[in-house]
């Protein structure tokens, strides 16, 4: 049985396998992984994609332990993609999240991949969003995009998600004062975590925090009454879990209804295509033996003052017409 047979079959070493040769940058896999996956394209399986974001320290991992395992009681098959910090020396990561779900790795309903961002900007990996396609593949019901962390472009798993889910902490408004804008622009549902023990009346207050601030910054034609919103959890006493899933299901299922959930997939299929372009000419512009001539020269006179960065650039651009 060839991997993709064994792929949609449920096989998970197959998935693992087929994740490696999808996030491998030899020239021979790549055209490997663009079979596969054009192979599996047919199979028009769909999982429930939900990215999930969140400052550090707000328990992104114990929150997907707790509410991956409330799915899987539910007779569902969830899978995590775990996206971890490259070091830009290195080029290391720790890729420790299945360490930090215990539980859920053990789990059969559950599959769990953590993968290096390679300083890939936007909080996900190169490959994160055929790695989903992989996994819907593999007939799992929900993916689990856990990124690397709050910044600046972390809303970049919206573009690979049904569903963007920010978790936040008590009393932690301040920590998002850099990026609320944008990530509050685009998250669905926010989820205060640590609603428990002292915490818990700093939780709702920050829960209220939010949800005022949600009604004055977004209302999009693809929101239902009520959303987004702002609710209370606990990855450490399971309260809200309940009530977050019912919200997430609630969601996909009125835009499915709508037409919306349609039309948003159609819409990230474009972003990733013109992302892939910008890619692709990138990599043939570093390895174009004229384009580095060219760019060595510049990057001298670059240096040196005499030239402006820009106007270097369009020299090296113009000269490749």
């Amino acid at each position: 049985m060839d991997l993709a047979a064994k792929l949609i079959s449920g096989d998970r070493r197959a998935l693992a396998r087929a994740i490696t040769l999808v996030e491998s940058q030899r020239t021979d896999h790549r055209a490997q992984a663009l079979d596969l996956l054009d192979r599996l394209r047919g199979e028009n399986r769909e999982a429930l994609r939900i990215g999930l974001s969140g400052t550090p320290g707000v328990g992104k991992s114990t929150f997907i332990e707790a509410f991956g395992t409330h799915l899987t009681e539910q007779g569902l098959k969830v899978a995590v993609l775990a996206i971890d910090p490259s070091s830009t020396r290195s080029g290391g990561s720790i890729l420790g999240d299945k360490t930090r779900m215990e539980q859920l790795a053990r789990n059969p309903n559950a599959f769990i991949r953590p993968s290096p961002s390679n300083t890939q900007l936007g909080g996900v990996a190169r490959r994160t969003r055929e790695a989903v396609a992989l996994c819907e593949a593999a007939g799992f019901d929900v993916v689990l995009i856990e990124t690397v962390g709050v910044g600046q472009s972390e809303t970049m798993v919206a573009e690979m998600s049904d569903i963007f889910t920010l978790l936040l902490a008590p009393a932690g408004g301040d920590e998002l004062q850099g990026v609320k804008r944008g990530i509050m622009e685009m998250a669905d549902l926010i989820l205060v975590n640590k609603s428990d023990g002292d915490l818990k009346a700093a939780a709702t207050r920050t829960c209220a925090d939010y949800a005022g601030a949600l009604r004055l910054l977004r209302k999009r034609a693809q929101d239902p009454d009520g959303f987004p919103k702002a609710m209370q959890v606990s990855a450490l006493t399971l309260d809200g879990l309940t009530a977050a899933w019912q919200a997430m299901s609630d969601l996909a299922t009125w835009r499915k209804a709508e037409g919306h959930w349609q039309a948003n997939r159609a819409a990230q299929a474009e972003h990733w295509f013109r992302e892939a372009v910008r890619h692709g000419l990138m990599a043939r512009l570093d390895a174009s033996t004229e384009a580095q001539s060219a760019m060595a020269q510049e990057v001298q006179s670059v240096s040196a003052g005499t030239t402006s960065p820009d106007a270097a650039a369009k020299r090296v651009l113009d000269a490749l017409k």
